[in-house]
Order: C-alpha cells, then structure tokens, then sequence
C-alpha cells in the first residue's frame, strides 16, 4: 500500500565541475513503493543518487523528503532524515567483521536505541550473514558482500533505501538472488529507489520505473508498462 509523498525531486539539474550531468529532473517516490530509475551506462542515474544523498549541490531545483527540503542539509545529516544508501561496489569495510560493519550502519543515535531489533531484522532477511558474522566482510563472496552493504544500510531503520546498481559485477546465478531479495525488503513495505543497468530483471520487481537518458528523463510509468514498451525492448532488452 502507498501512501503520501516521501521523496520528491523538482527539476534538478546537477553535474560535475564543467559537466552537466543532470538536466531539470522531476520524479517521485511514494511512501511504500517501489521504484527503479533505468537506462543505460552514464545516463545520470548514479548523478542522481548522489544528489539525493548531498553528495554533490544541486545546479538547480529541490530536492525534498517528507515535504522537507534537503537543500541546505549538509551530507553527514541525510541519514538522520531517514535515506540510507547502498552505494555501487558496495563499499564495505573489509578487515571489519561482517557484523562490525552491519553495526557501523546503526550509529544514528535514535538507531542504537532498536540495535538488537534491526540487527535480528537483518539476519532473519539474510541467515548467511548471520553464519558469517565472525568473518572478515573482505572474504565474502561478491554477493555476500551485496547482501552485507544492503543490511547495513537497513540497520539505521530507514524510511528510504537508495540501491546503486545493486546487480554490477555480479555473477547471473547471484543478480536473480539479489533481485529476490529486492523483492522481498519492498514487500515488508519499505520505500525503494532503485538505480539499475539490468532493466528486464529490474522491471520485474518493482512498483514504478523512470527511463533516464541523457540527463533527462525520457519516459517513465508502470514497471509492467515499461516492461511491455516496444521502445523499451527494442533498445535495451534487444528483443
């Protein structure tokens, strides 16, 4: 069930020193819902997360959560508005332990109070990381490490997950997994803005998609819809 408004992006231009990377963005994510923003490689997607999270200013517009505006928010507080991020090649810190960096996810002060409670979520969402708690996060395999970043993130008790090609280098056998898993934190109702290259596998577990090219968003509409669109299949799913 979705409800009102969580995330919403109001004509966003952003970029780099000298490059626009991102031209008069709008898009939308309800509380509850599940929405990917696809298309292909450096169409702006990671551009896009990045200036939800403040990593980067935005050149133009509004970015806001909760009818809040982010705009003079600095970087280290977005968590405390409630927007974990799992970031691309995951990020972990590898001579930690698996639940040394699962713990490093629950720092927010109003986290630390439900620790154990968002720790038991995470191992009942993930038992093999509860199996690998001991071990050093670097030893995992690629999709452990997957499963580790998306724990992390969910540790602070988010109201927003941001997924960064959560599918990138990893094996085919292990992306169906990770999808699945995907699947699975959106329907025990968690809002999730998912950027992702594998557009047929993507479509298939969420919500809503937007189709980013170029800096601009040039389609957007049910997942099912998009999943359908001639235009779509012709120029991603090679079909």
């Amino acid at each position: 069930m979705t409800g009102a408004s969580m995330l919403r992006i109001d004509n966003v231009s952003a970029g780099y020193e000298g490059f626009q990377a991102l031209f008069g963005v709008s898009l939308e994510v309800s509380a509850g819902e599940s929405v990917a923003v696809i298309g292909p490689n450096g169409a702006g997607k990671t551009t896009l997360l990045r200036a939800i999270s403040k990593l980067i200013d935005v050149t133009d517009g509004d970015i806001s959560m909760e009818g809040r505006s982010l705009k003079s928010v600095p970087a280290h507080e977005v968590i405390g508005y409630g927007v974990a991020q799992v970031p691309e090649n995951r990020r972990l810190f590898p001579r930690l332990t698996v639940e040394d960096n699962l713990k490093m996810g629950g720092f927010l002060p109003s986290a630390r109070a439900k620790y154990a409670e968002h720790l038991a979520y995470v191992y009942s969402l993930f038992p093999r990381m509860k199996e690998r708690r001991h071990q050093q996060a670097g030893t995992l395999s690629g999709g452990e490490q997957q499963m580790c970043a998306i724990g992390r993130a969910l540790m602070s008790g988010p109201k927003l997950l941001l997924l960064d090609e959560p599918s990138a280098g990893l094996a085919p056998v292990v992306v169906q997994s990770i999808f699945e898993m995907v699947k699975r934190i959106c329907s025990e109702g968690y809002t999730v803005l998912i950027v992702e290259q594998n557009i047929r596998q993507v479509l298939k577990v969420v919500d809503r998609a937007y189709l980013l090219e170029t800096g601009r968003i040039k389609q957007s509409g049910a997942a099912a819809e998009l999943l359908a669109s001639s235009e779509i299949r012709k120029a991603y799913l090679g079909i």
